[in-house]
């Protein structure tokens, strides 16, 4: 049986300034839980800044997160929708409306938090994400925070 152990947060929004905004938002949402600190905040922050636009992985889904080492106590996941979707750069998945973010302890915990995450965006994820009601985000979480 799949049993929700990872803790989420979700939130709306109606705008972020930019894509910065966004992930400090969504990220920040892993503070909120106490699973990572605010340095973690912004590795997410920095690496797209390094690195690109890469975790834009589909149409209008990001998916926000930095090394481990980068202020990380255990695992979680937070969404920000937003109602006006922000540009990250992306040539052919920008604008985005779901930032997701997660923190993991490392190694395998990382991967299959990747794994789960792929298998939930080539589903109904993204849509349900989008359809929910804003009291309802965190539920939608379920379909990624549960051990297989």
């Amino acid at each position: 049986m799949a049993v929700n152990t990872v803790p989420v947060r979700a939130t709306h929004a109606e705008q972020v300034e930019d894509w910065r905004e966004a992930v400090r938002t969504a990220a920040g949402l892993l503070v909120d839980l106490g699973v990572a600190d605010t340095a973690y905040v912004e590795a997410c922050v920095a690496s797209v800044e390094k690195n690109g636009p890469y975790i834009v992985l589909t149409k209008g889904v990001a998916l926000a997160h930095a090394q481990v080492e980068a202020g990380v106590t255990s695992e979680g996941i937070g969404l920000l929708r937003l109602a006006e979707p922000v540009v990250f750069g992306h040539p052919a998945n920008d604008p985005v409306d779901l930032v997701f973010a997660f923190s993991t302890s490392g190694g395998d915990a990382h991967l299959a938090m990747i794994r789960r995450f792929g298998l939930a965006l080539g589903g109904d994820l993204p849509a349900r994400a989008r359809e929910a009601a804003p009291d309802r985000l965190e539920d939608v979480l379920c379909a990624v925070a549960v051990d297989d």
